[in-house]
């Protein structure tokens, strides 16, 4: 380690200000980084010191979404097993079809769900990397800004909330639009308003509405529909909602249901929920107040009640687990840039996001995800929040000294 330390150290002073690749510095320093870290650090008042950096932040979110990504393979295979079960199929066709004879496509067993939906999971992560980072060596080239961490959260975040049967140009031309359009453009790392991974699956989501949208395109196998729960909830009669699904909580809660890739299980949330609140790098206050705004919007709607739209009479306790909320509460909602920064901004961002989450999905049935809707016009919403209360307390600390 001490002779690649000296080689990267002498192969620096070609990229510095006055090495002939400085123009190239960006690149030189990532590579570096990732191998060894920083080695800027803080030694004299007044400057904060603390043993944590932006790579270690990012390699806790990762951590955190470990569970989610893992769970986003093993459930994308069993829905594809399942299907091919259920018709008599021995395995997918083509090249997919050629690896999972090693394994075999039964639903029954671990290795075989994990591989086959890796076979999915895996190309659309690795088209999210690539693009993502030629954007990102673009921009910081042209900039001459340092590499950065941050993308590997957010590649990790796009791969996991869309579907496994999406076509890989539309996930290309999806990232590039987040990244060029709500990052770069305003200035790179630390400077989105919004956050980039929801930006690129919003986009692809009003551009390209059959490609995610539907009931065909959950379950990793041509021919074969599975609607989600949410979309069997809006599609029953209105007054038996519970009665027309097809899954119990407790399956919904663990996940082995239709949906995006890793979004469906709220128990692989809940542990990265943990990770991210002991580590101090999500803040509490924005999970609990998203939280406690889902709840009581879902309770206005349910006790309310509705004799035309059957999403009116979902238990409360039910949309916790239903479609991207809980995913998105935990991992998107907390951006630390894109959320709001004081602790009563926060409240504030946190119980807008969970009452229009559940508004849009349940008072508009042709959006019955609204948690990216809800956290996208939270991020908007969030500076106002931040300067009307710094504004609140300048205000009240003028008058008690003035």
């Amino acid at each position: 380690m001490k002779f690649l330390s000296q080689l990267m150290e002498n192969a620096g002073r070609h990229f510095g200000e006055n090495g002939r690749f400085k123009r190239l510095y960006p690149l030189y320093e990532a590579f570096d980084s990732f191998l060894f870290g920083s080695n800027q650090t803080t030694e004299t008042a007044p400057h904060i010191r603390d043993s944590i950096d932006l790579k270690r932040i990012m390699t806790t979110v990762l951590i955190a979404l470990l569970p989610c990504t893992l769970m986003a393979m093993w459930n994308t295979g069993y829905q594809a097993n399942s299907a091919l079960a259920a018709m008599g199929i021995a395995g997918p066709e083509g090249w997919r079809g050629a690896i999972m004879t090693l394994a075999g496509c039964d639903p029954a067993s671990l290795l075989s769900n994990f591989l086959h939906g890796a076979l999915y999971f895996l190309p659309i992560y690795i088209v999210t990397m690539l693009v993502g980072s030629f954007w990102e060596c673009v921009f910081n080239l042209i900039r001459g800004h340092e590499f950065s961490e941050a993308f590997l959260v957010t590649g990790l975040l796009f791969t996991l909330t869309l579907p496994p049967t999406i076509p890989l140009w539309q996930v290309a031309i999806g990232v590039s639009f987040g990244l060029i359009f709500a990052k770069e453009a305003f200035g790179g790392v630390g400077r989105n308003f919004m956050n980039p991974a929801l930006v690129s699956r919003a986009f692809i989501y009003f551009a390209y509405p059959a490609q995610i949208t539907g009931d065909a395109i959950w379950t990793a196998v041509d021919g074969v529909t599975g609607a989600t729960v949410l979309s069997q909830f809006a599609a029953a009669e209105p007054g038996q909602a519970l009665g027309s699904i097809n899954v119990t909580w407790m399956q919904t809660f663990l996940g082995t249901i239709p949906g995006s890739m890793g979004e469906t299980s709220t128990l692989a949330c809940l542990f990265g929920a943990a990770v991210l609140l002991i580590t101090r790098i999500a803040p509490w206050r924005v999970m609990a107040s998203t939280l406690t705004g889902g709840l009581l919007c879902a309770m206005f709607f349910y006790f309310t009640g509705s004799d035309v739209n059957p999403l009116y009479n979902i238990p409360p306790h039910w949309h916790l687990v239903l479609g991207g909320f809980a995913f998105g509460l935990v991992f998107m909602a907390t951006d630390p840039v894109s959320a709001a920064h004081t602790h009563t901004g926060q409240w504030l961002y946190g119980l807008l996001i969970g009452v229009l989450a559940i508004m849009i999905r349940v008072a508009n049935p042709a959006y019955p995800e609204g948690i990216m809707l809800a956290i996208l016009l939270g991020n908007v919403f969030a500076p106002l929040f931040d300067y009307f209360v710094i504004q609140a307390n300048i205000k009240r600390r003028t008058l008690r000294h003035g």
